[in-house]
């Protein structure tokens, strides 16, 4: 339970490390915020406070738009889903994820997108020597994961064209997707029901996913087996497919509308 008695700070405080997680909860409560602002209210320089804010966004809790202002990043939104729309989620998925390894023998991920970026919120190993490891927590680019098309397929062409609008990437360039690749690549996904990666992630690693969808049909979470590709057999592809199609539903079924 939790108290209302003020909090005594620590005998030694790490100044930067307050300063940084003060700046992360700004952002998470009050949006975008300008270096000038976050020198103020943390009262220290200009050249401090973007150091701060720097380090928050090569972490993921901020991104800088083209006019320089600070918004919460990948970690600050995904904190900011609510618990059902999270916590439950995941709690929901693993023990699908466990099954979906059980018969693949590969591994298994969940994963949601927040922008252009995609976020894996859960992870089951498989038990092969050699295998993909976990990618729980980490943040990777969406058009370039597995689970990332898969979300990025179900929305309208002009949704996908807005988000990777070339205004959004002037500080960026290299970042931003040839988008009549991309089209051609979400077309497919759209057509076939499943994205497959060959190497677009990782190199040497192989990836299938199928979007898990809410109570009004929008995907809201990818779900997909990553392998090394010397273990990727294509005429195993429909059965791996139906798998994590069963699974989907399983997890939608178990979520239901909560």
């Amino acid at each position: 339970m939790g108290s209302t008695a003020p909090k005594t700070p620590p005998a030694y405080v790490v100044t930067s490390a307050d300063h940084a997680l003060r700046t992360a909860v700004m952002l998470q409560l009050e949006g975008g915020l300008t270096v000038s602002q976050v020198a103020e209210r943390l009262g220290v320089a200009r050249s401090t406070a973007h150091r701060l804010l720097q380090t928050l966004v090569y972490r993921d809790f901020a991104v800088q738009d083209e006019q320089r202002m600070y918004y919460p990043g990948p970690v600050l939104e995904l904190a900011a889903h609510s618990q059902s729309r999270t916590s439950r989620l995941r709690a929901a998925a693993l023990p699908h994820l466990q099954r979906v390894v059980d018969l693949v023998g590969e591994s298994a991920n969940l994963t949601i997108r927040t922008g252009d970026t995609t976020r894996f919120i859960a992870s089951v190993e498989c038990r092969q020597a050699l295998r993909v490891g976990s990618r729980e927590g980490m943040v990777f680019p969406a058009h370039r994961t597995t689970a990332g098309l898969v979300l990025l397929a179900d929305l309208d062409p002009a949704e996908v064209d807005e988000l990777y609008d070339e205004a959004r990437y002037t500080e960026r360039p290299d970042e931003r997707p040839d988008l009549p690749s991309l089209r051609a690549r979400l077309a497919r996904v759209r057509r076939a029901g499943f994205a497959l990666n060959n190497g677009l992630s990782e190199r040497g690693v192989v990836a299938i996913g199928v979007p898990v969808r809410d109570p009004d049909g929008a995907a809201l979470a990818g779900l997909s087996v990553s392998m090394p590709s010397i273990r990727y057999d294509r005429n195993q592809l429909p059965t791996v497919v139906a798998t994590l199609h069963r699974a989907a539903g399983a997890i939608e079924a178990d979520r239901g509308d909560r």
